[in-house]
């Protein structure tokens, strides 16, 4: 089984593939201050759960893949990959290794690890052209030309920044749940905040890749807009553009860098 750790500045998200599925995934939030003995303990703990796994840390695992746009996080899995993992093959993804996309941005090694993950992904998934919208601590836009190269993209803050924001920032206001509001015309001051925060943000997303669309392909219509990120699912149904939703794509990326990096057999 293939291990995948898709690391982000909030939240840690971990794969199980059986081959081309995935079987198992856990979400636990990111924490820069965890040692390599504290993290081993808690992939110890998570894949003692599963029943296709031994009991002991490794048991069962055959190659395991890693992005981390934290980098002390990474330093660390870096560490647990030679000590626990020591005869198992890893991939760390950072500049060198092989993704199959080639980058034309301005300085390469600015894009972030995810980003580049996502766009393999959706290269290989739906073709190109395309956009991924990941809906993280960031919300970006990554493009994908039709001979699938990432191209650049768009990065605006998160709606959890957003929220935690006007609960810091406005005396009045405070954090709120992130639910849909009864009418976009908020009756109270939390409706009024869960309104600007769903249909803002929906809005916002329709816009950009809209005109993202248009600077990528000459008919924007033939660009496919995948949606992943734990908060995606709070835009879906609003949103006028998104034609997929893939909650697994960096994993799904994270895969498919490993195979292109990796000899089977």
């Amino acid at each position: 089984m293939l291990l995948t750790i898709d690391v982000g500045n909030t939240h840690t998200v971990l794969g199980l593939f059986d081959g081309d599925e995935i079987v198992e995934h856990w979400r636990i939030s990111t924490d820069a201050r965890r040692t390599a003995d504290e993290l081993a303990v808690l992939l110890n703990g998570l894949m003692g759960m599963h029943p296709l796994l031994g009991e002991e840390l490794g048991d069962g695992i055959d190659g395991i893949a890693i992005c981390s746009t934290v980098p002390s996080v990474l330093h660390e899995l870096r560490e647990v990959t030679r000590r626990h993992y020591g005869d198992v093959p890893a991939v760390l993804v950072e500049p060198g290794v092989k993704t199959g996309v080639p980058i034309l941005f301005d300085n390469p090694k600015e894009v972030g690890a995810d980003r580049i993950i996502n766009a393999v992904a959706a290269n290989e998934l739906y073709g190109g052209p395309a956009i991924v919208v990941d809906f993280g601590t960031a919300t970006t836009f990554d493009a994908v030309s039709a001979r699938g190269e990432y191209v650049g993209g768009v990065i605006s803050p998160g709606i959890e920044i957003s929220v935690e924001a006007l609960g810091v920032k406005a005396a009045q206001l405070r954090k709120i749940e992130l639910n849909r509001p009864r009418n976009v015309i908020g009756k109270n001051t939390v409706e009024a905040m869960q309104s600007g925060i769903l249909y803002g943000f929906a809005g916002q997303v329709d816009g950009l890749v809209n005109r993202m669309a248009k600077e990528l392909a000459e008919d924007p219509d033939d660009v496919t807009v995948i949606a992943t990120g734990g908060l995606a699912p709070l835009v879906l149904a609003d949103s006028t553009v998104i034609d997929e939703h893939e909650p697994w794509l960096t994993l799904i990326g994270l895969r498919l860098v490993y195979e292109r990096n990796v000899a089977r057999g």
